[in-house]
């Protein structure tokens, strides 16, 4: 498949915002995957190179966050086993069931979603201090929120990220960074099983997806140091846009 610099000029640029979104709130993938899509990589080519820009972006993002402490490990780690298990049940679902059932719960719990992010809490760090993420309950919470959002991703899929960071937030009271953060590991977990088995399929373009590679490793990078500085004042907002983006995309597919 050859595509024009014109292609590439259109790509890349896409390919950064939606990485820069991704390290801050998740759902970059609501962008780069249209994108690939747009520019007029066949479906299966699309989802495998996108994974594979996704990905290499994802780990220098989750490094960054480590490099700011702003990763909860034992929080992480439980929801990254969690998650490999609910993307399997999420996937034997997608076989059964219809995803249109899915769409019609979204759009309510959608915007419900929005007004949380946007009424949360306003003091993080006095209630942070108050968890013990070494707990029993957080590991098992932990577990649980992993499974519930794998399943969700392996169901359907788009802003699994943003959700993972509302449940951390809403359920864990962790800070908005630190949720960042810590749901880069499932993010990254999931995105690496998801491309090896791209990788075997042969569903991967390599001189199309690297080059776009670098420009998500910018912008994750980027976007993950606004969101350490920054702080919720910059997640927020951000999380509402993707937010609004994947309601109009579930209506649109509605309709």
């Amino acid at each position: 498949m050859q595509f024009t610099l014109i292609d590439k000029f259109i790509l890349f640029p896409l390919i950064f915002l939606a990485g820069f979104v991704d390290s801050i709130a998740g759902g970059g993938g609501l962008i780069s995957l249209p994108a690939y899509l747009f520019i007029g990589v066949p479906s299966h080519y699309a989802l495998g190179t996108n994974k594979l820009s996704s990905t290499i972006g994802t780990i220098f993002s989750t490094l960054r966050y480590a490099k700011g402490r702003a990763i909860i490990y034992s929080v992480g780690l439980p929801s990254v086993v969690g998650s490999l298990i609910g993307s399997y049940i999420g996937a034997k679902l997608a076989l059964l069931l219809s995803p249109d059932r899915l769409k019609i719960i979204l759009t309510i719990l959608i915007p419900l979603a929005a007004l949380f992010v946007f009424f949360g809490r306003k003091n993080e760090q006095s209630v942070e201090k108050q968890i013990n993420f070494k707990s029993v309950r957080t590991y098992i919470m932990s577990f649980l929120i992993g499974l519930s959002i794998g399943t969700y991703d392996g169901f359907f899929g788009p802003g699994t990220g943003t959700f993972l960071i509302i449940l951390y937030v809403s359920i864990l009271s962790i800070d908005h960074v630190s949720a960042s953060g810590t749901a880069k590991i499932v993010n990254l977990a999931s995105n690496i099983g998801a491309l090896v088995t791209f990788i075997f399929g042969g569903k991967v373009i390599y001189s199309l997806g690297l080059p776009a590679a670098l420009f998500g490793i910018v912008g994750n990078w980027l976007g993950s140091g606004l969101a350490l500085k920054k702080g919720s004042k910059v997640i927020k907002p951000i999380m509402l846009a993707v937010l609004v983006i994947l309601f109009v995309r579930i209506i649109a597919d509605m309709i």
